[in-house]
């Protein structure tokens, strides 16, 4: 059974759910899996428990087995045995990270009460360790800046260099992948080397935990201790609150207290403050109160100087050639463009051969075609289109010209572009048997839009992270 040896697939495959998970839950479930042998279309893992083997299978299994089929190129079968708890280090399946820690040994420094002189280190910079709830490689200097996000970066800038003056509260929003936490991170890096600031990094999720877990325990003073005598709180994904009234209250209280001490807040948010549903109107008065700043795909230019960073951060060397098709091909965010570049590197890795064009186009033929929603139907975007914008399907469809509906139809008409295969005289039989001419004028004329409307972009993220998630239900 052991004439067959897929380590290589199995920590390429880790390294690609580091990426797409976090150091959090990458940690939570991963550092204790142990790679043990493989065999034909075979690969059987080391796991301390049944309660974490079941975890794993529930949460992990389909993408661990998606991840190594693009590796391998063929279905690979997980068999897990219980083997109890090991550490990282002693097996192969918690590669290490890419971005080096200066040799730090990242034991924490204590530091002084909350509240301490906003007075940065003169000179060289202190010798610190990693935050312990901070990815070290979310920093500045690994953020490309465009002009889909200048704004967005310029201002994260301003809160490192003086925490709790400069632009408080933030909240910085925009679709799945474009590096929200990144930068929210990276703001916490940047103080963190500069400053002896209590930092605490969470996500919505874990905030709302650790709430209900101290209710449970009787412990309320214990969470409040915590998170609001703390100098910078990060809170990733704030839409996770909504219809979640409890929750609200508590980050309210939280906010005020934090706020009128002149401490730092930063929040994001998959959406402008406006279309959170059921959240709190004086929760969503204080997020006004401060600044907002929405991150936008990267835009062609941008693409391709992500793409080379990740690619020189790896150490590959990738042709320009190789770039231009990636960055031409997907558009949707940054994470599905470092997950293309990731999976070219493995292959080129594992392989042994140099990635040329056509290496890349057949590796990620898959990831092509999924970027563009094949699949989904013009029925789905037109549901979801009518739903977000009051109106019904027959409106979208029918020959209204008021401009309440003829907005929202030539919108439907661009997202249905943008997300499908179909042509634009499909599009146009499907919305009420107009002809090809009007889908692409209709298509021009929301482009036209983007270059007056700096919140149009926002809105069709929103309309596709919603036709997605309803596709997936339905």
């Amino acid at each position: 059974m052991d004439d067959v040896d897929y380590t290589g697939f199995w920590n390429a495959t880790l390294t690609q759910l580091r990426n797409d998970l976090g150091e959090e839950e990458f940690g939570g479930w991963f550092t204790d899996l142990k790679y043990l042998r493989s065999g034909e279309n075979l690969i059987v893992i080391g796991v301390p428990s049944t309660f974490h083997r079941d975890k794993v299978k529930a949460r992990y299994q389909n993408a661990i087995r998606a991840s190594l089929k693009k590796l391998a190129g063929t279905d690979i079968v997980l068999e897990f045995e219980i083997v109890g708890a090991g550490k990282a280090e002693e097996s192969p399946s918690a590669p290490q990270t890419a971005v080096k820690n200066n040799g730090h040994t990242g034991q924490k420094k204590e530091n002084p009460p909350s509240g301490a002189p906003d007075k940065a280190v003169q000179g060289e910079k202190p010798k610190k360790g990693k935050h312990p709830n901070l990815r070290d490689d979310y920093t500045f200097d690994n953020y490309i800046m465009g002009e889909n996000n200048k704004f967005a970066v310029m201002v994260s800038r301003g809160i490192s260099d003086k925490p709790g003056i400069n632009y408080n509260p933030c909240l910085i929003y925009g679709g799945v992948g474009l590096g929200k936490t990144h930068l929210m991170q990276a703001i916490g890096n940047q103080i963190h080397e500069t400053r002896d600031y209590k930092i605490i990094y969470t996500t919505a999720e874990n905030f709302l935990n650790e709430f209900v877990q101290s209710i449970k325990e009787n412990k309320p003073n214990a969470f409040k201790n915590k998170f609001r005598y703390t100098d910078v709180l990060l809170i990733d994904d704030i839409h996770f609150f909504q219809e979640k009234e409890g929750i609200q209250e508590e980050l309210f209280h939280t906010y005020n207290t934090l706020l009128s001490a002149k401490k730092q807040l930063v929040f994001t948010c998959d959406r402008p403050i406006t279309e959170l549903k059921k959240f709190s109107e004086r929760l969503l008065s204080r997020f006004a109160e401060g600044i907002n700043v929405d991150l936008r795909p990267p835009q062609y230019e941008e693409r391709c100087a992500i793409l080379k960073l990740t690619a020189e951060n790896r150490g590959a060397n990738i042709s320009d050639e190789v770039i231009d098709v990636i960055s031409k091909s997907i558009s949707s965010n940054v994470r599905d463009l470092k997950s293309a570049l990731n999976i070219l590197i493995a292959y080129s890795e594992l392989m042994g051969q140099p990635i040329t064009v056509e290496i890349a186009r057949q590796r990620l033929r898959d990831t092509f075609v999924s970027s563009r929603q094949a699949n989904l139907s013009i029925e789905t975007i037109q549901r979801v289109a009518a739903d977000y914008f009051g109106l019904t399907i027959k409106d979208l469809t029918g020959k209204k010209r008021t401009q309440n509906v003829v907005f929202p139809r030539q919108l439907a008409m661009y997202v249905a572009r943008e997300m499908t295969d179909f042509s634009t005289t499909e599009i146009g039989q499907a919305f009420g048997g107009r002809d090809h001419t009007t889908v692409m004028h209709s298509i021009e004329k929301i482009k036209g839009q983007f270059l007056t409307d700096p919140t149009l972009d926002s809105t069709i993220e929103n309309l596709k992270r919603l036709v997605k998630e309803f596709s997936a239900k339905a």
